[in-house]
């Protein structure tokens, strides 16, 4: 791997020198390194691109890396990774993907991700996506993360999206059994004229099922942002979204709420704010030398820690 490369994993997946655990480094839609370990085992796929990751019942805590970097001007690059996560097992997963085009012709990375929980089983999920490059040609993500949560499993993903991405759709679909809990914190930033689209599709059938949905959003300058949640309830469940965004200059975001209960022991709360950036925080961030710029960066900064 060359310094681009590594300066890529560095950023979405906090890869700096030797990994610990299992991981898959996938490189202009080739896997380039791999590891597997005793609790977790990493299979490529024989009918479409991609990987199957096998986590063992009752894996105590495994970290696994499966980081994307596309750095070739003009690649599509599709990829379907299923996990399989065992009975009690409790793994921390690192994901994400990259984008370096310095050419004209557009990048493009697709990921589909299907997770399927077993009874006890909890995973943390964090997934980061980023694009750079002098380049007119476009980095273009289009993230799928589908879940299937059975009886007494958790899942905690974090999804963020830091700069440098032209067009992104972003869908999240997920469905629960009983005592299951889902929770998703949802960070974007866009910029210039680049677009953001995220649908979340939460469906509750199991009884004491819980999902919290945060999404925290600063769309600046000419960039279009859609939010999109479908929660629905068919059994005694809990579930909380909650949509806040920044817009600056002539940006535009669009929260669109969708809550179906089919149970009367269904709770389903939907909330949403937008706004620009209080004038007051930024005098008093001022006073303290910063400049309006530097104390509007600084605020957004904290919107999206």
């Amino acid at each position: 791997m060359n310094d681009i490369d590594k300066d890529l994993l560095k950023t979405i997946a906090d890869i700096d020198g030797d990994l610990e655990g299992a991981y898959n480094i996938r490189k202009n839609g080739k896997g380039i390194e791999r590891k597997v370990t005793e609790n977790v085992n990493i299979v490529t796929k024989t009918d479409v691109s991609g990987i199957d990751i096998f986590v063992k019942e009752n894996t105590k805590f495994e970290i696994v890396h499966i980081p994307v970097i596309v750095t070739e001007s003009g690649l599509k690059d599709v990829v379907y990774n299923d996990f399989y996560i065992g009975k009690n097992a409790t793994v921390y997963i690192i994901a994400g993907c990259g984008i370096h085009n310095d050419e004209h012709a557009d990048s493009e990375h697709n990921g589909v991700h299907r997770f399927f929980l077993e009874e006890g089983a909890k995973v943390t999920y964090v997934e980061k996506h980023y694009g750079e490059g002098k380049g007119d040609g476009k980095r273009i993500l289009n993230p799928v993360t589908e879940v299937t949560l059975k009886n007494g499993s958790e899942m905690k993903m974090e999804t963020i999206q830091i700069k440098g991405v032209d067009s992104t759709e972003r869908i999240t679909k997920a469905t629960l059994l009983d005592n299951t809990n889902l929770t998703i914190n949802e960070k974007l930033l866009t910029h210039g004229s680049q677009y953001a689209k995220s649908l979340f599709e939460l469906t509750l059938d199991g009884e004491n099922s819980s999902s919290h949905l945060t999404s925290r959003a600063v769309a600046t300058e000419s960039s279009r942002q859609e939010f999109v949640s479908k929660v629905y309830g068919n059994n005694k469940c809990f579930s909380h979204v909650e949509c806040d965004a920044i817009i600056k200059d002539n940006a535009r975001v669009t929260s669109t709420p969708e809550i179906t209960a089919s149970s009367v022991d269904a709770n389903l709360i939907h909330e949403a704010a937008i706004g620009k950036i209080a004038g007051d925080q930024v005098i008093k961030l001022m006073t303290l030398g910063l400049s309006e710029k530097e104390a509007e960066e600084e605020i957004i900064n904290g919107f999206l820690r």
